[in-house]
Parts: structure tokens; sequence; C-alpha cells
């Protein structure tokens, strides 16, 4: 669970979130957001 997190953090600040915890309560309201920040593509 903490490697999880830690993915996820390190992913919010390469696309240069600086607060993570609003970046967080971002992409839990929009799972598009999410999938953007990753690069995937949606379908």
């Amino acid at each position: 669970m903490a490697a999880l997190r830690s993915l996820a953090i390190g992913a919010m600040k390469t696309a240069g979130h600086c607060n993570i915890a609003a970046a967080s309560r971002q992409h839990a309201r929009d799972a598009t957001r999410t999938i953007t920040t990753l690069g995937l593509s949606q379908a």
C-alpha cells in the first residue's frame, strides 16, 4: 500500500502539482483527470 501511495504522489509531483492533498481530492472527484495525468488514453 505504501508503494502505491508513493507512486501516486510521485506521479502528481511529476505532473506539476505542489499541493498533494488538493491534487488527491481533485483526482478522486474525476477519474478522467487521473487517466490524463498518467498519460493513458480514454476509451
